[in-house]
């Protein structure tokens, strides 16, 4: 009974180790898929508060003989009424200074008015024709707000946001939904406006699927970065109107 049980406790800590092993081996490549470059040649990076200026440097200047890694950047600028990304303006030197096209994202917060939130981010944003179109991150839901807001007023309060950093940036956004504010409010699909869509490992079907910007991988690790940074693909080349 006893050498019984020791086969067993052997074949538990063999297959466990098994396990262990598939399991970290299936991290490892998630941590580092990249979409095939002969399909989506045009890929780039998402930084934000998680990461600090070497990391735009790093992605401008950290391929081999100091080459891009990316064929552009996206750096989350501001978020609601009051949340700033201190090194935006760094950041946007840095990637300047190395040729890469550079662009800003704000974080739509549905519980503070647009008024409040477009002041914000046209204080940390230039009006400069060499940035990416403005992207606008939509992820939080009016049901989750201390005061529920209605999907009528999210859509009001969005609507009048994104006239506002329009007018700032001279060119329309790129609206970033996530599939549950999409599922909730079903504006990406509605709005005319170029798409920045995000699955993992697949190109993402809702709001239609008609993305310009695709998250391929929402937290790749580069052997240059501390931090994980989205991956992200373009339909196009960086440096005009995307979709």
């Amino acid at each position: 009974m006893a050498k019984g049980k020791r086969i067993w406790r052997a074949g538990a800590i063999v297959l466990a180790g098994a396990l262990l092993t598939g399991a970290g081996s299936a991290w490892w490549h998630a941590a580092h898929w990249e979409p095939a470059d002969g399909s989506y040649p045009v890929q780039g990076a998402w930084v934000d508060d998680r990461h600090d200026t070497r990391a735009v440097l790093a992605l401008a200047e950290g391929g081999e003989g100091g080459t891009p890694l990316v064929r552009f950047v996206y750096a989350t600028a501001s978020s609601g009424a009051s949340g700033r990304n201190d090194r935006f303006a760094e950041e946007r030197e840095r990637a300047g200074r190395s040729g890469l096209p550079f662009g800003a994202v704000h974080v739509f917060d549905p519980c503070v008015p647009a008024d409040r939130q477009s002041a914000n981010f046209v204080t940390l944003v230039p009006r400069d024709s060499a940035l990416l179109p403005p992207a606008v991150r939509l992820d939080a839901l009016g049901d989750d707000c201390p005061r529920p807001v209605r999907a009528a007023e999210v859509e009001s309060e969005l609507v009048t946001f994104l006239n506002q950093i329009e007018a700032h940036a001279g060119r329309r956004a790129v609206l970033a939904p996530s599939e549950a504010f999409e599922a909730a409010y079903g504006f990406g699909a509605r709005s005319k406006r170029a798409l920045w869509l995000g699955q993992d490992r697949e190109e993402p079907a809702y709001a239609g699927g008609d993305w310009a910007i695709w998250t391929a991988n929402s937290a790749l690790r580069l052997d240059q970065l501390e931090e994980p940074v989205g991956w992200l693909v373009m339909r196009h080349e960086p440096g005009g109107e995307t979709g």
